[in-house]
């Protein structure tokens, strides 16, 4: 396969490899060459006509193209503009409920949440005390280098804490308790500074009711020594956590995060799409799955506003939409930039397109839930969760909505991890030969001829082997981290 015709309405069609002037695609001979995942006028188009990919506008023409020419951002232009009424015209199919269970090798909690890794964590609520945490974990791991049962015990330095007022004070509190919370730690060890704006006793109090063998907090300035006595109560914590044992557990209880980052013009070809299969394919297992960065779903949010399950999911989607554009409105940034330097070199030119392409991750499915910033799943199926597009970020914020693991696919390639599993899922078989230490699987042979069926098949078994136990590489590689949403004053 030299090239594609998404959508039999599209007028342009996407390089599936380098093409060269001459070559001939759909029927129409290329004017120039055509790197990897850019796209090709099908016909003569006008200034102001509007280029159509996956079946919709993506923008219009700033100067006229001829049939066999490349278009890119240097001469489309969004169609999108500021804030919009909607409608609800609800278009829902049902996916169908699997015939057979698949299971996975999981930890059953006593709460009843399932967790894919046994880990202990060590969370500052301020990031005064992120060297003493530090200290704390790796005098931990230098006397229990053996370590049974307990997969990783991981310090999360973050910069806040303190100095915060309004929502960013709350964000890092709901972020930080939803950690305490997440099945993939057997233990939590808090520390606190003391005079923080996070304070510990309102924080506790947030956190609420937990195992007291498995979950402990202390702040530092009330202590003699906050690395010895750290280093105790990690001990302790450790003695309950090692005894855990994995078991079989139902798919319907997985969780998944759905995250795209550094996309190219494959995305929604190859990656994107084989995510949405899986997406499916877990809902009709009875799981969830969770979507999230609101703005790159700009100018495919109707799409989505009309798979909701009924009207007051359709009004929670459209106040998510609305009010991340109010969010740019307010900051006096252009809504709709949003296309990244890598993205555009990738053959991404316009947030309509991104989108299109970014929303593919969900495949079919009815949306049956939408989750503020910082909250955490309550109902199965899938979510749309409000966080931005930052891949760290938004990564960290489908984790802290209990997300078990993120899969993130990507055009250029990234090695960042976030608190939990980030499989990365390459949209081209270049990159994932070129970094084999960041992918864990190539969707690019999809756009070799490699059937989807054949490949959704092998994502599956591989996805439920991470669950039941497998290192990615992130994982490999140490690459832990959390980043929490700030849009306030810094005091």
């Amino acid at each position: 396969m030299k090239y594609i015709k998404i959508n039999p309405a599209d007028n342009v069609a996407v390089a599936l490899q380098d093409l060269q002037k001459g070559d001939v695609v759909d029927g129409v001979k290329l004017v120039s060459d055509v790197p990897r995942g850019h796209k090709i006028v099908l016909k003569d188009l006008r200034a102001g006509e509007n280029v159509v990919k996956y079946g919709f506008p993506i923008g219009h023409l700033t100067a006229d193209a001829p049939a066999g020419s490349m278009v890119d951002h240097n001469c489309i232009k969004t169609n999108l503009e500021g804030l919009l009424e909607y409608s609800y015209k609800p278009q829902l199919v049902e996916i169908e409920k699997a015939a057979g269970q698949r299971t996975f090798k999981g930890y059953r909690r006593a709460d009843g949440q399932v967790g894919i890794r046994n880990q202990i964590w060590v969370i500052p609520t301020v990031g005064c005390v992120n060297g003493v945490c530090q200290q704390i974990v790796d005098r931990f791991n230098a006397e229990n280098p053996d370590r049974k049962s307990v997969d990783a015990v991981v310090a999360f330095p973050h910069n806040y804490g303190c100095s915060q007022l309004g929502d960013d004070h709350e964000n890092t509190r709901h972020i930080l308790a939803d950690m305490v919370h997440h099945p993939n730690a057997g233990g939590v060890l808090v520390v606190s500074l003391g005079c923080e704006n996070n304070q510990l006793d309102a924080f506790r109090e947030l956190v609420g009711p937990v195992d007291e063998n498995r979950v402990r907090m202390f702040v530092t300035q009330k202590v003699d020594d906050e690395v010895e006595f750290g280093l105790q109560q990690l001990r302790e914590i450790y003695a309950a956590a090692s005894k855990d044992r994995r078991e079989d557990i139902p798919v319907s209880e997985l969780r998944v995060g759905l995250k795209c980052g550094g996309s190219d013009g494959l995305s929604g070809i190859t990656a994107n799409p084989l995510l949405g299969v899986f997406s499916d394919w877990i809902v009709g297992q009875g799981g969830t799955t969770v979507l999230t960065e609101v703005p790159e779903m700009f100018g495919a949010e109707t799409i989505l506003m009309n798979r909701c399950q009924d009207k007051a999911t359709f009004d929670k989607t459209v106040s998510l939409i609305n009010d991340f554009k109010e969010y740019f409105i307010k900051q006096g940034m252009p809504v709709y930039e949003n296309p990244s330097p890598g993205n555009k070199a990738g053959g991404i030119s316009t947030l309509e397109e991104k989108s299109l392409g970014c929303t593919q991750k969900c495949g079919k499915s009815i949306v049956r839930g939408v989750l503020k910033y910082g909250e955490r799943l309550q109902v199965k199926g899938l979510n749309l969760l409000s966080a931005p597009g930052n891949d760290l970020v938004a990564s960290t914020a489908l984790a802290a909505s209990g997300c078990q693991i993120v899969l993130f696919t990507t055009g250029r390639g990234t090695p960042f991890g976030s608190f939990v599993p980030t499989m990365k899922i390459s949209t081209n078989t270049p990159l994932a030969q070129k970094k084999s230490n960041w992918i864990d699987f190539n969707a690019g042979v999809l756009a070799q001829g490699e059937p989807m069926e054949e490949v959704a098949q092998r994502f599956i078994d591989y996805v439920l082997a991470v669950a039941s136990g497998d290192n990615v590489n992130t994982e490999r590689s140490g690459y832990r981290e959390v980043a929490i949403f700030k849009s306030g004053v810094t005091l």
